[in-house]
């Protein structure tokens, strides 16, 4: 599996870049992990839209699913320029029908559910999900092919079932929205610095990649932070950054 990040803010993209999007390929099979504002310019860098095989959205906050609607569009111009008509299949969980009905659009995007502990084969990819806590319902996945496992919190406060969910993961991508100490990370429905390192520490993870960064503080801490806790490899998401899991 190869990873590539095209954005990695949290809450909106800073100038010249884009909020949570990522780009997960494995025997040619190109799926894209969220869509927020600003992914699918920064996607057209390395994919063009009509190279998607599939969407996986883990809910349906804007900073993850804004560029959906821009993406349909694509795909409708390219069809209406010549291109091959296909429907791209987008993933996510069930439990919002206004969200859903937006991931329905003419012959171009279908919505496909994605349920906790019922497993899903999305093209090489052997997806299971687990509910987080958040302020609408959102999924966290771990993801295996070709002998290997890469998990995903989405959004989300601390739970300590990340533990066994994610374990043995090769890369973890823990959302990290705040720093280690603050208060406001549970109420908020997010993870400092210090949680991210414990679900990666008790995961038995091999390396931990820190997204959804705060637009505050200097991100760099963040790093420090969680080696305190975690002895694996850390490193925080950027723009293009490419991984072999």
């Amino acid at each position: 599996m190869q990873l590539t990040v095209i954005g990695y803010w949290g809450g909106f993209p800073a100038a010249g870049e884009a909020s949570t999007g990522y780009l997960l390929e494995h025997e040619g099979f190109k799926l894209l992990l969220d869509c927020g504002s600003g992914v699918l310019s920064k996607l057209q860098s390395y994919v063009s839209p009509s190279e998607l095989d599939a969407v996986l959205l883990t809910h349906s906050h804007p900073d993850h699913t804004a560029d959906i609607g821009v993406l349909q569009h694509a795909l409708l111009i390219g069809h209406m320029s010549g291109g091959q008509e296909k429907c791209l299949p987008i993933y996510t969980h069930s439990e919002e029908q206004g969200f859903i009905e937006t991931l329905q659009y003419k012959a171009y995007t279908e919505w496909k559910p994605i349920e906790e502990d019922v497993p899903s084969q999305i093209g090489p990819f052997s997806v299971r999900a687990m509910k987080t806590k958040h302020s609408v319902p959102c999924l966290a996945y771990r993801i295996e092919a070709g002998g290997r496992v890469f998990g995903f919190t989405g959004d989300t406060a601390f739970k300590e079932d990340f533990a066994s969910f994610f374990q043995g993961a090769h890369v973890l991508l823990s959302e990290c929205n705040f720093y280690k100490g603050m208060d406001a990370a549970e109420r908020a429905g997010h993870l400092t610095s210090e949680h991210a390192a414990m679900i990666a520490r008790d995961a038995g993870a091999e390396r931990l990649i820190l997204t959804h960064l705060p637009h505050f503080g200097d991100v760099k801490q963040l790093k420090v932070e969680a080696a305190a806790v975690f002895s694996g490899e850390i490193g925080l998401a950027s723009t293009g950054l490419t991984i072999e899991i």
